[in-house]
């Protein structure tokens, strides 16, 4: 009989959590969204080197896209061999092997995923929360995330939206209902991992 390994991860009390960014940028509304999010990529794409370095855990939580049979890996090999901002939004958040990936079925990275097992195991305290659309699915991982007790930094320069207006609704109230710190990447401090 083969003994299941248990070994615990490194600890990272703050996580990276990227939300759909992996994204082909095929649905209503993404034509609107896209100058946003390729702005977001960019500050991510910065902010996630800058996390690294000091030993901050990245994980990956991208939706299914109603493919029960998909792969996160095939996921982003598509994406980034599309040209235009879906190309590359993708090369630009490539996953490293350090990092975790999970597929999601709806709106929150929490919901029927093992993203609160992987969390526990590394110890997490903080998440850092990034991603498209900051009104939606952003917003519902916030919540649930507030919900299991997790410190919040959904950094405004850091998230997408199909307009202005609605991604600075959903970050005030993340701000105020869910406690989430909302400085930009460059203006809070990160955590030391």
């Amino acid at each position: 009989m083969s003994t299941i390994r248990t070994d615990a991860l490194d600890p990272s009390a703050s996580v990276l959590l990227l939300v759909d960014f992996i994204n082909p940028l095929r649905f209503d509304g993404a034509k609107a969204l896209t100058p946003s999010a390729l702005a977001a990529a960019d500050q991510t794409a910065r902010l996630r080197r800058r996390l690294a370095r000091q030993g901050v855990r990245t994980i990956y939580a991208n939706d299914n896209y109603g493919q029960w049979n998909s792969d996160f890996r095939a996921l982003w090999a598509r994406c980034a061999s599309k040209e235009g901002p879906a190309g590359h939004i993708a090369k630009q958040m490539k996953p490293t092997q350090r990092d975790f990936v999970l597929l999601k079925p709806r709106h929150s990275a929490f919901h029927s995923t093992p993203l609160d097992i992987l969390l526990e195991q590394l110890a997490c305290k903080r998440l850092i929360i990034t991603g498209i659309a900051a009104d939606s699915c952003v917003f519902f991982s916030a919540m649930d995330a507030y919900l299991r007790g997790y410190s919040l930094w959904v950094p405004v320069d850091c998230v997408a939206a199909e307009s202005a207006d609605a991604r600075d609704k959903a970050l005030e109230l993340m701000s105020r209902v869910l406690k989430a710190d909302i400085r930009p990447s460059v203006a809070a401090a990160a955590g030391r991992g």
